[in-house]
């Protein structure tokens, strides 16, 4: 709906742009709006309004009158009635052989006197807030971790890959496969990664979804004991942890990846080992700008970076018709972002907690 303001203000335009050469339809078509709408909107009067928000409409024969609709309330509003729903009601009422209303007016009456709200012990949709966003500005600030299934040869049993990733540098910091899924054997990977990596600080952040392994209270101990903040995705929302999610595809898409299955645990275990060393130290990773996650985890990747643009630079200065524009850009990747889209910052969450 446009309004009397906005009609002048494109019907003039359009005039404008009709005076300095432009065809009619073309104007029209830049403004979003038919040579049938612009012929409609100018009358022999001016520029009409539009007259739908103040038509008179007649009632609808259909319409319930107040009497039937509080007869709905007052029924719904009983004490037989006050914890059903009207898919519950309306059968219920059929059954003694009265009928109001179907059920989409029954809801329809009620959400309109404020009846109709979320009941039951579970939390109504859309409840849940985003996670908080966190910024690593260095490595081993943000670790982002997760399980996944890994198929064996044999129908029905599965392996464990257990991973922990530093979104900073998008290193594998950490790993296993086992047998079962176990929030005691992820404890130990965490304290073994921990202290693999020399942590000593108190302000890690751990992102993982709100499994099991993740939530339960072995995992959630020792995570306190080593001075680790936990963090949780939303459930059913894989967007919540892109970064391991992302890691995971990379493994499973792997050229080298059994599409048949592993033999046993320990020929997986061998193959993910494979895999991490590859993944580390020789896979240049497209989002930190073509280093391996082990550089720049090492800070390695501003030395490299600045290497390759004054390559490139001198190439420039040597042949500078091969080049219409700026050189390729090798700048180090800044900070990293998980769940940017919340404003909520690190610092004030970490002082919080």
């Amino acid at each position: 709906m446009t309004s009397l303001s906005k009609r002048q203000k494109m019907v003039l335009w359009i005039n404008e742009a009709m005076e300095s050469g432009a065809r009619k339809h073309k104007a029209c078509e830049v403004a979003c709006i038919s040579i049938r709408t612009l012929q409609r909107w100018c009358s022999s009067d001016g520029i009409a309004e539009d007259l739908r928000p103040s038509a008179i409409r007649p009632v609808p024969m259909n319409k319930l009158s107040d009497e039937e609709q509080r007869a709905i309330v007052d029924i719904c509003c009983t004490d037989e009635f006050a914890s059903s729903p009207p898919s519950q009601i309306v059968p219920r009422l059929a059954d003694r052989g009265i009928y109001l209303a179907s059920e989409s007016t029954f809801n329809r009456v009620l959400k309109a006197n404020g009846l109709l709200v979320h009941r039951g012990r579970d939390k109504p949709k859309g409840s849940l807030k985003k996670p908080t966003s966190y910024t690593a500005n260095v490595p081993n600030e943000v670790w982002s971790w997760d399980i996944s299934h890994m198929t064996s040869q044999v129908r029905g049993q599965f392996f464990y890959l257990y991973m922990i990733e530093d979104i900073y540098s998008r290193k594998i910091v950490g790993w296993e496969v086992n047998a079962v899924e176990s929030g005691d054997l992820a404890a130990e990977l965490l304290q073994r990664t921990v202290l693999a990596e020399k942590y000593l600080g108190d302000n890690l952040v751990l992102h993982s979804d709100n499994g099991s392994p993740m939530k339960c209270l072995t995992m959630q101990t020792k995570m306190y004991d080593l001075g680790v903040l936990a963090s949780r995705s939303r459930p059913g929302v894989s967007n919540d942890n892109p970064y391991i999610e992302s890691l995971f595809r990379t493994v499973k898409y792997c050229p080298r990846w059994p599409s048949e299955g592993f033999k046993s645990l320990e020929l997986a275990r061998q193959w993910v080992q494979e895999f991490v060393q590859w993944y580390n130290h020789e896979h240049r990773h497209s989002r930190i700008n073509f280093v391996t996650p082990d550089q720049r985890h090492r800070g390695e990747d501003k030395e490299i970076l600045m290497k390759r643009h004054e390559l490139y630079e001198k190439k420039k200065l040597a042949k500078p018709e091969r080049w219409k524009s700026a050189t390729r850009n090798w700048n180090p990747i800044g900070p990293v972002t998980l769940n940017p889209e919340n404003s909520t910052r690190t610092e004030e969450i970490r002082k919080a907690a």
